[in-house]
């Protein structure tokens, strides 16, 4: 959706006749440049010095401008300095200035994860919480830290549940999108994560619209759900799956979670989305060599 400003221009005509003075005036119209929304794009589960698969994932950044997620286990194998400057750094670092992460379970192998809040600096929030919020267009954007148990507790009542519910009531955009690395929800070789559910009962109540997570290295898309996993169209939160950064990919269960819509674990990528004011596209952009896809769009609540 673009948005193109009208600019009027006044232009007055001015006639003499005899001693008399004749005006008309009109107005031409004028446009500006289009003025493009908002674009979040990324993927988590993303360097290894030992794949080649985050460096064909960084080629699709170069083409797409907007912000930049990641959704953890940034660094492999284990978060350490060493590994963000010399695997992270050298292709999906390139868009450092314009990246807003999130944290893994790989990035904690590093003491207190200080390998991935010494590399991203403010752009992480505190360390000693690992989460934080921004606005984007007319977008809210949450970023958790699903293991939020390394620095603090992580149930209902919990402060990161806390500063949560506080945070998305203060908030005054129409849409809200929150991104983290474990998965509440998947079909994915480690599956549904519990530890999440009270965020998603708070954004749920906050009628959130979407949730990107990383963890299982595939792709995945559900339906509208609830944080039981009860499909709901209504207030329901669109959750994608999004593990396909470059480390390496694995198959799915053989049992499928509910309302799971459209699986993939063959192809790195990253998945883009346009935010408009009340609502959103979303199209998952394949590596080179790959054809598999996934588009649409959605209103906000």
């Amino acid at each position: 959706m673009l948005s193109t400003p009208m600019i009027a221009l006044a232009v007055v005509v001015v006639f003499v006749v005899g001693n008399a003075f004749l005006i008309f005036g009109f107005y031409l119209p004028r446009t500006s440049a289009p003025i493009s929304d908002p674009v979040l794009v990324g993927a988590g589960d993303i360097a290894d010095c030992a794949s080649s698969g985050d460096d064909a994932t960084a080629k699709l950044l170069d083409d797409v401008s907007g912000t930049v997620y990641t959704l953890g286990d940034n660094a492999y194998e284990s978060g350490a300095p060493s590994e963000f400057s010399e695997c992270y750094d050298p292709t999906w670092g390139r868009f450092k200035e314009r990246t807003r992460p999130s944290l893994g379970n790989h990035d904690y192998l590093t003491h207190e994860a200080s390998g991935y809040f010494d590399y991203f600096g403010s752009a992480a929030g505190d360390p000693k919480k690992g989460y934080y919020s921004y606005d984007l267009g007319g977008w809210h954007v949450v970023v958790l830290n699903s293991q939020c148990w390394q620095v603090v507790r992580c149930g209902p009542y919990s402060p990161m549940i806390d500063w949560l519910e506080q945070d998305l009531a203060s908030s005054p955009m129409p849409c809200t999108l929150a991104y983290w690395h474990n998965p509440l929800f998947s079909s994915g070789y480690h599956g549904n994560y519990p530890g999440m559910k009270p965020a998603w009962e708070a954004l749920y109540e906050a009628d959130a619209e979407v949730v990107l997570n990383g963890h299982d290295h595939d792709y995945e898309r559900f339906a509208p759900q609830s944080p039981s996993g009860a499909a709901d169209d209504a207030r329901g939160i669109r959750q994608f799956v999004v593990g396909t950064g470059g480390r390496e990919l694995r198959p799915f269960r053989t049992t499928i979670a509910a309302n799971s819509e459209v699986r993939n674990a063959h192809t790195f990528g990253v998945l883009k989305l346009t935010l408009h004011p009340n609502s959103y596209e979303w199209k998952f952009v394949p590596v080179a060599g790959k054809t598999f896809t996934d588009s649409g769009a959605s209103d906000c609540h």
